[in-house]
């Protein structure tokens, strides 16, 4: 199947700089550090941010990230971050999170509109029978940044859903990588429900929290926002990345193993240019592939209580000991590893 839906790449120009990334300068400066040297890089002057009319890329808002944190050099500058970024300050797109009815609203509206609200890390929705889960796809090749990334996306998301709900919502907090030495930023800004290793990034939370009315909506007011958010993203061109779409034709795709080559005709280019195009990136076509297979594996073992074999066949491996290697080259650990893992 060709992918004719278009798409934005790490290089693509359309973040506004007085959005998002003013946040994060903001921040810088509060904490007296200096614009020069805070915008070295990025191809930014504060005037630039002050005009308001400037657009960036994905390379640019992660390069100020790079920079932030290592003049910052402090652990808490995510989690602060994270508590300025929803519903934020961005016109319609933040109107719209703003008087969303109850949490599932609020999570449509940020996964609908996340080419305005969180360009760099996409959100999807997983539910299952008790819970739903919130775990980000890597939009644009956030390399060394993914974890600040994810600690300013999760904490965010519980920021704005305790202040539209009137209450802290009681959020399980799942980081794929291992316990930092700053845990207790974790514990300050997230709660104690906080687990690491577990190779995802997700949140969960029961479901019945989905459809809780939130004190703060306006109806009218919510569906004017809306409309002007789906107008923008209309005039943008755009609603996810590469990455994110290459993400999703894999998953549709996981049980054929599709190559390159396969994958390269779905999105309309040579092979040659898709491999440039991932490598721009910095990911190539194999890890993209293996990413999703291990995350549906997960899926598979976690939330449907399948075995080794059930597994093995799902994915289409043609024997157990086979999908047992590939999933330790994916993870780290054995299936019977990430069953104890579960359990604590």
């Amino acid at each position: 199947m060709t992918i004719r839906t278009p798409w934005y790449e790490c290089d693509s120009r359309f973040i506004a700089a007085h959005y998002q990334p003013a946040m994060l300068i903001d921040l810088a400066l509060s904490r007296e550090i200096d614009s020069h040297r805070l915008l070295r890089g990025t191809g930014l002057f504060y005037e630039d941010i002050l005009a308001g009319r400037r657009l960036i890329s994905p390379q640019q808002f992660l390069t100020l990230i790079g920079n932030s944190q290592r003049l910052l050099d402090a652990d808490d500058t995510s989690f602060l971050l994270g508590q300025r970024l929803l519903p934020g300050h961005y016109g319609a797109a933040s109107h719209a999170l703003q008087h969303a009815g109850n949490l599932q609203e609020a999570l449509g509206l940020l996964i609908r509109l996340r080419a305005l609200l969180c360009p760099l890390l996409a959100p999807r929705l997983l539910l299952d029978e008790k819970d739903a889960w919130l775990y980000w796809v890597d939009a644009c090749g956030a390399g060394e940044q993914r974890r600040f990334l994810v600690e300013t996306s999760m904490t965010a998301v519980a920021g704005m859903s305790r202040w539209l709900a009137g209450e802290r919502l009681p959020w399980h907090f799942h980081f794929g990588h291992a316990q930092p030495r700053y845990v207790e930023q974790y514990w300050v800004h997230l709660g104690d429900e906080v687990l690491f290793a577990r190779q995802l990034d997700a949140m969960r939370i029961p479901r019945e929290y989905l459809t809780r009315p939130w004190p703060q909506a306006l109806q009218t007011a919510g569906r004017v926002a809306q409309q002007e958010s789906d107008r923008q993203l209309e005039s943008l061109g755009f609603g996810a990345s590469l990455l994110e779409r290459l993400y999703v034709w894999l998953l549709r795709h996981v049980r054929e193993a599709p190559t390159l080559e396969q994958a390269a005709q779905a999105f309309e280019m040579s092979p040659a240019t898709f491999k440039r195009k991932l490598h721009k990136h910095g990911t190539h076509y194999q890890e993209q592939r293996d990413l999703v297979r291990k995350q549906v594996a997960l899926y598979l073992y976690r939330l449907k209580g399948y075995g080794n074999d059930e597994v093995a066949a799902y994915l289409r491996f043609h024997d157990t000991a086979n999908f047992r290697r590939s999933f330790k080259r994916w993870t780290g650990l054995s299936p019977s590893d990430l069953r104890q893992l579960f359990r604590t």
